[in-house]
């Protein structure tokens, strides 16, 4: 993507599953963990969600493993990446922004939460942890 060419599933595959294995490795030691990524696809979801060993495919609610997607505008994003890749701070240049929006898949039914990218990052971190908790409460009552 440095180079200005978008990746293949062959490219990303290998280092999605890298990205399971460590979810998994933490998980299995009872610890949370938050990555980034631009997991696009679901094929690329469901790859991160197998680190719940105890996930099956399309249970979505019972997965430990929680997906959330910042909203803004391409016009909002693209100069965001221009100005972070001018400060030395993004490797993936601007052009190859629409063909990563193309790839964009989101389906309601997964529960991805999301999240206005328009505000500050602590709030994007609140409203983040109060959705996850919500979502938890009810997850939880609805086995009393």
């Amino acid at each position: 993507m440095s180079k200005g060419i978008p990746l293949s599933d062959a490219d990303r595959t290998p280092w999605l599953e890298s990205l399971r294995d460590a979810i998994r490795e933490r998980l299995d030691h009872g610890e949370d963990v938050a990555i980034s990524c631009s997991a696009l696809q679901l094929k690329y979801r469901e790859i991160l969600r197998a680190a719940d060993r105890s996930y099956k495919p399309g249970d979505y609610s019972t997965c430990r493993v929680k997906f959330v997607c910042l909203k803004a505008s391409a016009e909002v994003i693209s100069e965001r990446m221009r100005r972070r890749s001018s400060e030395g701070k993004h490797f993936m240049p601007a052009s190859l922004l629409q063909s990563q929006l193309d790839l964009l898949e989101i389906d309601a039914a997964e529960g991805i939460t999301e999240v206005d990218a328009m505000v500050r990052a602590t709030d994007i971190v609140g409203t983040t942890i109060a959705q996850f908790r919500e979502e938890l409460a009810s997850t939880v009552s609805s086995y009393f």
